[in-house]
């Protein structure tokens, strides 16, 4: 079964791979093909569980699929390992903008940690440099297939190490060279956004966007640190936000639901979820409501008016696409076109562009949707 026959609405009539679509929560070390990690294992000197790209693939999947978000990140071990050097870097960025690009993004966002990339030698900046070489010569390789997209940096820095100001330094001297945000990631629990103070000050001093992950791992805490002390823009996941709403009665049609003061914040506000459907079930974020899709409080927070946006999180770890993730949904939820192109205006109205420049992306989303 095809990519076009398998994700399909209305009756196979629209091909959901062929609409346009915005990427704004996707890793770069989560979207590593199997067959690159195997090509560039014996560079860096690195023993893999299998030399098959397919089995390969299905390893990573098994193991993220633990239920820990701990035990989830451990896959990354090995997607590092092999982007320690400039080939490695700007080889990884390069397919990974093909891939979103074959996929119908017309737009990504893609993070990464630099801190993560220098035990072979690179310095910060020239890491920086690399991954957005490669992410150029995706952009002209898309564009000599028909594709039309464009995209920029999100620097991470690690939220369990204290190089954050260090990144945010980095990120706003590359802001004209690819770099559009920041973001703090890693193991949640423990280590909320407030810990990185320094490096958030400095960032708003900078004017510079920022989106925190919170709202996965740990619950209301976290999310109330990235907005406050983060001054996040976006949220990183963002499913626990759910935990502050509260279902006062239900009848056969309507559920009645009071939003607590973080939700409502959020909500009033209009701070993007970035949500990842596949993930949360993986990392068990979404364990409080349930451990299937339809369990996933997406769609609520979607029929109370929150900003959400759909997002792949980590392609590999998943074994997922954004078409496969819109479709899911679409499946579980019985969404129609209108509704992912609404997923997707509310991601394009998000992005880190300036205003102009997510006023042309919305007209072109717009227009990809009318000539379906």
């Amino acid at each position: 079964m095809t990519l076009s026959e398998q994700y399909c609405l209305d009756g196979g009539r629209i091909d959901i791979r062929r609409l346009p679509k915005v990427s704004l929560h996707d890793h770069l070390d989560g979207g590593v093909r199997p067959q690159t990690i195997i090509d560039l294992a014996d560079e860096v000197d690195l023993e893999l569980p299998t030399t098959d790209a397919v089995a390969l693939g299905d390893w990573f999947v098994q193991q993220a699929s633990s239920g820990s978000l701990v035990e989830y990140l451990t896959t990354f071990e090995v997607t590092t390992a092999i982007m320690q050097t400039q080939n490695g870097l700007a080889r990884v960025a390069r397919e990974f903008v093909q891939d979103l690009a074959a996929d119908g993004v017309i737009y990504g966002e893609i993070r990464w940690a630099p801190e993560q990339h220098l035990q072979r030698g690179l310095t910060l900046d020239g890491a920086v440099v690399a991954v957005q070489e490669g992410l150029e010569q995706g952009v002209d390789d898309a564009r000599h297939q028909g594709h039309d997209i464009r995209v920029g940096q999100i620097m991470t820095a690690m939220r369990h190490e204290s190089r954050s100001l260090e990144i945010a330094e980095l990120a706003v001297r590359h802001r004209h060279q690819g770099v559009v945000g920041f973001d703090i990631a890693g193991a949640e629990a423990g280590f909320l956004p407030r810990r990185h103070r320094a490096a958030f000050d400095y960032l708003a001093a900078q004017y510079f966007p920022v989106t925190v992950h919170a709202g996965e791992a740990g619950g209301l805490e976290s999310i109330r640190s990235a907005l406050f002390d983060g001054r996040a823009l976006r949220l990183g996941h963002g499913v626990r936000l759910a935990e502050d709403l509260e279902i006062q009665r239900q009848d056969a049609e309507n559920s009645y639901v009071t939003l607590g003061p973080v939700a409502e914040w959020v909500r009033d506000r209009e701070i993007a979820l970035e949500l990842s459907p596949s993930s949360n079930l993986q990392t068990g974020a979404i364990t409080r409501w349930g451990t299937e899709l339809i369990d996933h409080p997406f769609d609520l927070l979607y029929q109370l008016g929150f900003r959400v946006t759909v997002n792949t999180d980590n392609r590999l770890q998943s074994a997922t696409s954004l078409t496969r993730e819109l479709y899911l949904l679409s499946d579980v939820f019985g969404y129609d076109q209108s509704h992912l192109l609404t997923f997707q205006l509310n991601a394009a109205s998000a992005t880190f562009l300036p205003l102009d420049e997510r006023e042309d992306l919305i007209d072109q989303i717009v227009a990809g949707f009318d000539r379906m």
